[in-house]
């Protein structure tokens, strides 16, 4: 039960930013352009830095809703989420995204944890400085967005297909503030 009274049925972030819509709004404006917006990051690449950071911190919603959306856009490659969340290291990604997990990784600890021995790897296997970015941004967002949810205890579901569900959703309609 959430530590505060949001609508019952409605699941993590989504009620939070119900209950407050001023500040819901830009959160979601945020998420829209983070994981929607124009960027040589694929969006399942991008969903799968978020789910990434939020298995990091634990947030079993935020892992589980955009693990399904990742799934859902990798397609028939759906497999390198679950790869990715039970050992980067050793997952099929490509260096790259290797090297952009570790960097997120990084960022979800402390972000004066990203050196620039890291960053310096990252080019080297083709990262751009958008891509570095944005892949920052994405993991200090999520980091925001998992102890928003943990913190007010908001609904978990606990059924994966409400996840699949929310996943494809996620993927199709975009983060918008919806009553």
């Amino acid at each position: 039960m959430a530590h505060i009274k949001v609508q019952k049925d409605v699941p993590g972030i989504r009620s939070l930013v119900n209950f407050r819509p001023e500040t819901g709004k830009p959160l979601y404006a945020l998420a829209q352009s983070l994981l929607r917006g124009v960027s040589s990051l694929t969006e399942a690449e991008r969903e799968l830095i978020a789910a990434y950071v939020s298995k990091r911190n634990d947030c079993i919603f935020c892992t589980n809703s955009h693990a399904a959306a990742a799934r859902y856009v990798y397609g028939d490659d759906k497999y390198l989420v679950d790869e990715v969340l039970q050992d980067m290291l050793h997952s099929d990604i490509s260096n790259k995204m290797k090297a952009l997990l570790n960097i997120a990784g990084k960022v979800q600890l402390l972000g004066k944890e990203v050196l620039t021995e890291d960053i310096i790897a990252a080019k080297l296997v083709g990262a751009d400085d958008r891509e570095i970015h944005d892949t920052v941004l994405i993991a200090a967002t999520f980091c925001m967005f998992n102890r928003y949810v943990d913190g007010l205890a908001s609904f978990t579901p606990s059924d994966e297909t409400t996840y699949e569900i929310m996943g494809k959703s996620m993927v199709h309609n975009g983060y918008r503030l919806t009553a």
